[in-house]
């Protein structure tokens, strides 16, 4: 058994970027302070992030950046950075978006909840639970994700309370038992089909509340048709669900 090939840090964390590089360096000398790798899934932003990365790379830190080839999505980027980080033999792969959203500050607390509940399979920050909050989020925002996530855990028979929150860590055994190749959503979607599938196999999922803060600098990328789309999703994925459980009852 090399102990070698085992990564210095036994997390790595998984963030997707498109044209972010003014909160790429706002972000990550924070998250350098912490025990972790950084893997970096750039869709091809040509503003400077992946000369920015190689500069912190060259500095030591340990991070590395996927370039694809154009603006593919935030699912696919996930689930290809998913896909590199294990191959790679690491503990937990962290998500995190790379707009501010998620605090580092909120990271140590969660990566407690990984670390020290070795049953617990996949930790979401969360916004809606008890301890959890936005900031800067007008009212109608409000009501329409606490809305959906309502009507996802209703319609999927989840028990999540934030199955739409982006900013979790995985157990790289919890990832090697999902089947991502079926996942096919983007965006708001992706973290609903994402949580579903988790389930599905069996994950021991626990919420951490965290307080989550709408973006400072550059365009929000969520749009209320990425919405919409998710919501239409989860009421097929809702019929299926009931239709396949009455065939199996019959």
């Amino acid at each position: 058994h090399h102990r070698m090939a085992l990564p210095v840090n036994n997390l790595v964390v998984v963030i997707p970027t498109y044209k972010e590089i003014d909160n790429l360096k706002n972000l990550l000398p924070k998250i350098f302070e912490l025990p972790v790798d950084v893997l970096i899934v750039d869709d091809a932003s040509r503003d400077g992030t992946s000369e920015l990365i190689e500069k912190f790379k060259s500095a030591g830190q340990r991070i590395e950046i996927l370039e694809r080839s154009g603006k593919l999505g935030l699912g696919s980027a996930y689930r290809e950075g998913f896909a590199r980080a294990l191959g790679k033999s690491y503990q937990g792969i962290i998500q995190m978006d790379a707009d501010g959203s998620h605090r580092v500050q909120d990271l140590p607390k969660l990566i407690s909840a990984f670390r020290s509940n070795l049953d617990v399979s996949l930790v979401i920050g969360s916004r809606w639970i008890s301890g959890g909050a936005v900031e800067n989020w007008p009212k109608r925002r409000e009501i329409l994700s606490r809305g959906a996530n309502i009507y996802a855990r209703i319609m999927l028979g989840l028990k999540t309370r934030d199955c739409t929150a982006g900013y979790r860590i995985y157990r790289s055994t919890l990832l090697e038992k999902m089947d991502l190749s079926n996942i096919k959503s983007e965006g708001y979607g992706f973290q609903i089909e994402m949580t579903r599938e988790a389930a599905r196999v069996g994950a021991k999922i626990m919420e951490v509340p965290i307080l989550f803060v709408e973006r400072e600098l550059g365009v929000s990328k969520m749009s209320g048709q990425i919405i919409w789309e998710a919501l239409l999703k989860v009421t097929q994925w809702g019929i299926s669900r009931v239709f396949t459980r009455r065939i199996l009852d019959k």
